[in-house]
């Protein structure tokens, strides 16, 4: 074997501070470590898959849900997470994209939330000392659910801040 690339990693083990499902999509990618980091989750399990948190409120398959499910378990019982982060995105190519909704970008949101609701629901009833947290994500922030008071993402022509905002409907 050849060493290709060197960096330090400590190899202690570590409790998660979140297990984080989330689309593959690789323009979020940046966003939600952003969103991590400044949340300070410094060491999360990430269950990075395609749709993100679609897997649990409406898999393809059954067995789709039970192999995300089974990746939440581990994080729970290898390294002692008591949370959970699901995430969904704009545009998400497992939806059908913006243009299933027909480029309305607030009936995209609505449904995303109702995703994330439903997936929620899932994880809380299979695991329910865990905490659930829900963010949507476009590509002008990341949106949390449960916060109140704030307003929804926007359609286009919004100023595109990037400031994490608050999601309701």
């Amino acid at each position: 074997m050849r060493k290709v690339f060197h960096f330090d990693s400590a190899p202690e083990p570590y409790v998660a501070g979140a297990a984080v499902l989330c689309c593959f999509d690789h323009r979020i990618n940046l966003a939600v470590r952003k969103f991590l980091q400044r949340n300070a989750i410094t060491q999360s399990d990430m269950i990075v898959v395609a749709g993100g948190a679609k897997t649990l409120a409406s898999p393809r398959n059954d067995s789709e849900r039970d192999v995300v499910l089974e990746q939440i378990r581990l994080s729970i019982d290898l390294h002692a997470c008591r949370r959970v982060i699901l995430m969904s995105h704009s545009d998400c190519a497992t939806y059908g994209g913006l243009p299933r909704f027909k480029g309305d970008r607030h009936a995209e949101a609505a449904h995303h939330k109702l995703e994330l609701e439903r997936a929620a629901e899932v994880v809380q009833s299979e695991f329910p000392h865990v905490n659930v947290e829900t963010y949507f994500v476009n590509f002008e922030g990341i949106w949390n659910l449960k916060e109140e008071g704030s307003r929804e993402p926007s359609a286009a022509g919004q100023p595109k801040s990037g400031r994490i905002g608050a999601f309701t409907s």
